[in-house]
């Protein structure tokens, strides 16, 4: 099991390598990614030396984004939501812009962190506009506290390769149940489940052997293509529908 999941993470790794293009932009170096956007655009990040280190943003991107399809990021709670999130992956706000501060030596774990930080406000705040009361991550927090599930949320743990890794939740073992680490998917598909599914395979090797990993899908809006369900499975992440969360309300409580 141990081989298979170092051949996985190896692959990941390489894929991530192959699949980044860098172009010059003035004083800026453009870094387009192989991870897409909700519009299916591949995200991009700029970098440029400064006083013997390295500036990474997304130049404005992903809230500039945000607010132009209509979303409100101004209330107090998603505010809040917000600053929990990047600082989950170390990463500055900047005039809206979403920015590290990297060295040579650190380079690659902290533009990995930038770009989930920006997959993953692009996801929690997803569909949150003016006609929509709450955001995903919100939902699924009332609904453990309805059910008086205990957790700690917004935890970042380092995995094997040495990238960080942001969960929503993660519920501590009881006597009955062992270390469950959670993460609410708002736009459940292969990308978003084989992010999960790399998250996971990269962090259970520095965690106890008997954790296991949830994935609550949100299908209120669409359903949750077959691919997504079939990443998640094959590497022992329990999917968890919204549509169907109550199946599993005595398995997080207990």
């Amino acid at each position: 099991m141990i081989g298979e999941l170092q051949r996985l993470i190896d692959e990941y790794l390489a894929w991530l390598k192959d699949k980044t293009v860098l172009r010059t932009v003035r004083d800026w170096v453009e870094i387009t990614t192989p991870y897409l956007d909700r519009h299916n655009d591949y995200l991009q990040i700029y970098a440029r030396a400064e006083n013997g280190s390295f500036l990474l943003t997304d130049d404005g991107y992903t809230i500039r984004d945000l607010r132009v399809c209509g979303c409100n990021l101004e209330s107090t709670r998603r505010q809040e939501l917000l600053r929990m999130t990047l600082a989950g992956f170390g990463v500055q706000l900047n005039d809206d812009m979403l920015q590290v501060h990297a060295s040579k030596d650190n380079f690659a774990p902290r533009k990995h962190n930038l770009v989930q930080a920006m997959l993953a406000v692009n996801d929690l705040f997803y569909l949150a506009s003016p006609v929509v009361t709450s955001l995903f991550y919100e939902d699924v927090l009332d609904w453990l506290e309805l059910h008086k599930v205990r957790y700690t949320p917004r935890v970042k743990f380092t995995g094997k390769s040495g990238y960080d890794h942001l969960f929503d939740f993660v519920i501590p073992k009881s006597q009955s149940k062992p270390e469950r680490i959670l993460r609410a998917i708002n736009r459940p598909n292969r990308d978003t489940a084989e992010a999960m599914v790399f998250s996971w395979i990269d962090t259970r090797e520095v965690r106890s052997p008997e954790s296991r990993a949830y994935a609550i899908l949100n299908d209120s809006e669409h359903g949750v293509p077959y691919a997504a369900f079939d990443a998640l499975r094959s590497y022992d992440v329990t999917a968890i529908l919204w549509s169907k969360r109550e199946d599993a309300a005595d398995d997080l409580a207990a």
